[in-house]
Order: C-alpha cells, then structure tokens, then sequence
C-alpha cells in the first residue's frame, strides 16, 4: 500500500484518534522514520486544515463527492497547500495513483482535474480578501471560497480557521472574537512538545540534538517543535531516564495535588501515567487505576524507562471500583475524559466530534466520576478533579454543582489556562478540593 493510500485508508475509517493509527499503520508497513514523518503530517494536517479542505472541494467540485471521494481530494489538497516538503506535481500524480487503484480510473481522472484547477486559481501573497485569504498561508485563491465573515462569522471560522462554527461562537461569547480567532490558529499547527527532566536543570537541547528549542516559563521545561521528535526519542538523556513528555498545564494541575511522603494518592484515570508519576515522585504511594488495562500495561515500560523505583500499584478497573470497600486516601486525582478543546493542536480529531450531545454525554460521565471519587477521600484529605478542556460545563460549572451537592468538600485552589504563543502550549481546568467534614 502506497503511502498516501495509507493517508487515505486511515482517514476514510472515521478513527477517534487517526494519528494513533497512524503509528500502527508505520508499525505494521515498516515505514522509516522520513515516511512515518510524511504520513503523520499528512494526516494530521488534514485533519487541523479539514474546514478549509471541504470548503475548497465543495467550491471545486458540481455537487457532493461520496466520501472515499472526498477523502483522495482532500489528501492530495493537503500536501499541494499545505506540507512545503511535497512538490505539487508529485502530489497530484501520487493522489490520482491512489484513487485510480482504489476507486477506478475515472475518478483518478475527476481527481486529477480538481486538483489542476486548484492548481491554477491559487496565487502567491494575501488579497486582502478573507474569502479568498487562507490563514497562515502567503496565498490566495483568485475568487472567493469560503463564507463570508460579515455575514456568517462562525461559519467563515468553520471555513478558515477550522474550528466548527458552534465551538466558536462559544469562544467569542466567553473570550470575545479576537481571542476566539486566536485560540483557533493556535491550534492550526502541532504544539511543541513539553521535556522535563528529573534534574533541577532544564534538559539541554544541545544533547538532544533538536534545533530551535525554546525555554518554557515554567522551571525544569524544554519547548521542542514536534518535528523534531527522532533526535529526543534517541537521545542518550532520554533512553536514560532523565526526561519525559508532559504539557505544561497538565503538570501543572499534578502539582496542584501538593502531594507529599509517605501519603497515599489514588489515581482513578491514570493512563497513561504522566500525572501518577509525577505524584510519586514527591515520595507518595499511588494506586493507579483505569478501565483500559491495555493503556495501564503501557505504564510498565515508562516507569522502567524512568529508572524504576515508583512506588505506583497498577489495578486495571472502572472508576475505582476494584478497591477495597471503605479504603481512603490522603489524596485522590480524576483527570478525566473531556472534549479535548485545550489540546486540539495535539489531538485535533476532537474539534470535529464536539458538539451538544458529546458535551452531555461527557459532563454525566465526569460527575458520576466526581461522586466516586469523593467516596475515596479521607477527611482532611485533598480531590484533585483536572481536565484538558477549556468548556465551563467541564471545568467550574462541573465543580459548583459537585460543591453544592457535597457540602463535607470546599474549593482550596483553581486555575483555568488558555493556550496560545502568550501562554502555556496546552490548555486545561484544574481544581483542588478540600475534604473538611464526613
């Protein structure tokens, strides 16, 4: 299977998180680290740049293209417009190569009439004109493609910056238009990845190979563009142990759990293990649970990587519910399944399931995780409830209503981080929670 045949396999199956199966696929074809890479941008591309892609094809095509269609249309569009790595003229031969084995020569021949029309209505340097301007891009289409921003704001977002025109107009009403506009590019593009290392300086960039990394402000953290993932993951520092992957604000909302020795934390989310660890190494024990315990094996590896030594117990169960009736813990965490709206750089698939019933789905399942773990927590002891969205109904609208139904708990500490080039990379909530009574 060619490669962008893969692209398009992996992208036409509908997958929740494409880019893991990207690396299955590279797993399973042998891919070098140059073709995993190409794969990966890919994919990932057209799924940051899909609003955009549906709205050029749309424009480029007479009615509706069947989805294996749109799919091809859609990969090819991504590596002409947007991955500077591949020329033009190899995209369009290797695009209309695929769908002709795939779909039959004469949608190889649509495909390839498409694609050359693009081809000839796009033009270097910005018009001025948001409907033919594509964000962060120095080109433009020479007649109008996308939504008109005057008349249908949300919808031109949907177009251009590639956030669903219903999670926009939430940003706008809560941030204003300009930061909503803002947290959108942001998530165009990869974030960096977040290195930390067990020692009290940051990890040297130098050792680890990696060009143009840049100082976190937070202490111990190294920003390193993803691209740049090979010479981290071969690194002498990194098969040592000495560092590790973890987002600014979810270290953050681990450090929130101000754990301490000789105390005992329960983890009932915890793959795939970056916070228990982290807990552990301030000296207390974790039971770390999940209901996945194909993802809890993975923190086997991990910790042995990281030297060994935590004192972490691995109990594969559903919200906690293997432990012992009646045993309590001086701290327990629930970072919990969410939308995903602080991380769509990293996991971009989500920005295209979110919506009103996903949202009620999720808000039901975090509380019923709530109330299980308040059962967990001894009196005095701390819950520490963290998300990786930026959605009210997930972060302080979901505390209020755990606080007002559970008066024995009172509020300690809480922060909510917007991403951006001004702050952290990753955005999230995070709440500390005191139990002061039974």
């Amino acid at each position: 299977m060619t490669l962008r045949r893969t692209a398009w396999a992996i992208l036409r199956s509908g997958a929740d998180q494409p880019l893991r199966e990207v690396d299955r696929a590279a797993h399973l074809e042998g891919l070098d680290d140059r073709d995993r890479g190409l794969l990966r941008a890919i994919v990932g591309t057209e799924i940051r740049r899909r609003g955009t892609l549906r709205a050029i094809v749309s424009h480029f095509t007479h009615g509706t293209p069947k989805p294996d269609l749109a799919a091809h249309l859609r990969v090819g569009l991504t590596q002409m417009l947007f991955l500077d790595r591949v020329p033009p003229h190899a995209a369009i031969s290797e695009t209309v190569s695929a769908a002709s084995d795939t779909l039959g020569l004469s949608k190889g021949r649509l495909v390839n009439g498409v694609l050359r029309e693009v081809q000839r209505q796009v033009h270097l340097g910005l018009s001025g004109n948001p409907r033919c301007d594509v964000s962060d891009r120095n080109w433009h289409f020479e007649r109008p493609v996308f939504r008109d921003p005057t008349e249908h704001p949300a919808l031109w977002a949907e177009d251009v910056l590639n956030i669903p025109g219903n999670l926009f107009k939430r940003w706008s009403t809560r941030h204003g238009e300009a930061k909503a506009q803002e947290l959108a590019r942001w998530f165009l593009t990869e974030p960096p990845l977040c290195l930390w290392s067990s020692k009290e300086d940051t990890p040297d960039a130098g050792s680890l190979g990696v060009d143009n990394a840049a100082q976190s402000s937070m202490s111990q953290c190294l920003l390193v563009p993803s691209n740049q993932i090979s010479p981290v993951l071969n690194s002498k520092a990194f098969q040592d142990g000495e560092i590790w992957v973890q987002g600014e604000t979810a270290q953050r909302a681990g450090a929130l759990m101000n754990s301490s020795d000789q105390e005992r934390v329960l983890d009932i989310c915890a793959a795939p293990g970056t916070k228990a660890m982290q807990v552990a190494r301030s000296g207390a024990s974790v039971l770390a649970c999940d209901q996945s315990a194909r993802r809890l094996a993975l923190m086997i590896p991990e910790m042995a990587r990281q030297g060994g030594g935590f004192p972490i117990q691995l109990l594969a169960c559903n919200g906690g519910a293997g432990i012992a009736k009646g045993e309590l813990f001086d701290g327990v965490m629930v970072d919990a399944p969410c939308s995903n709206t602080g991380v769509l750089g990293a996991r971009p698939a989500a920005r295209w399931r979110f919506g009103p019933a996903n949202l009620r789905a999720l808000t039901s399942l975090q509380r019923n995780l709530l109330d299980l773990a308040s059962k967990r927590v001894a009196t005095g002891g701390r819950l520490l409830w963290s998300v990786c969205s930026i959605e009210p109904e997930e972060g302080p609208q979901q505390i209020r209503g755990f606080l007002q139904d559970h008066p024995e708990f009172e509020l300690d500490d809480s922060f909510l981080a917007l991403p951006g080039s001004e702050g952290p990379v990753d955005g999230g909530f995070a709440a500390r929670l005191i139990k002061t009574g039974s």
